[in-house]
């Protein structure tokens, strides 16, 4: 099989690098039809690094992979939380349930676009940190 059928297989997670993609001047961008036609859950990372990404916001990197790969708001948030959860094999957090760890960012905004649209504003009016383990 082709290798997005192979992840899709292997309940396996994609997971995007849009600032790497940025900063290396990339131009193939990842089959995400293909992710979503199969199934594939599909993470979002900043990757920051200072080598090949040197962006260290996750609200950066979910703007990038708006704008770069085309994800949805919706893509974009479950992909730094449940779909970044799963690509860990953190089974116990990435989604807001009874019995699950979480840190809660609470965000200054009407709906999950304005995270992955506005750049550099300071919309985090709350963190609620998990107890560590």
């Amino acid at each position: 099989p082709d290798g997005v059928a192979a992840m899709a297989a292997a309940n396996a997670v994609a997971v995007l690098l849009p600032g790497a993609f940025l900063t290396l001047g990339e131009t193939r961008l990842p089959p995400i039809n293909a992710l979503r036609d199969q199934g594939v859950g599909i993470a979002v990372a900043s990757d920051c690094n200072p080598g090949t990404s040197p962006i260290c916001s996750i609200r950066m990197a979910m703007m990038l992979a708006a704008r770069q790969f085309r994800l949805t708001p919706e893509e974009c948030l479950a992909g730094v939380t449940r779909v970044a959860a799963m690509a860990l094999g953190l089974n116990d957090r990435g989604t807001l349930k009874t019995g699950m760890r979480a840190d809660i960012a609470v965000w200054d905004v009407s709906h999950p676009r304005e995270l992955a649209y506005w750049i550099g504003t300071p919309q985090l009016s709350e963190l609620l940190l998990a107890d560590p383990l």
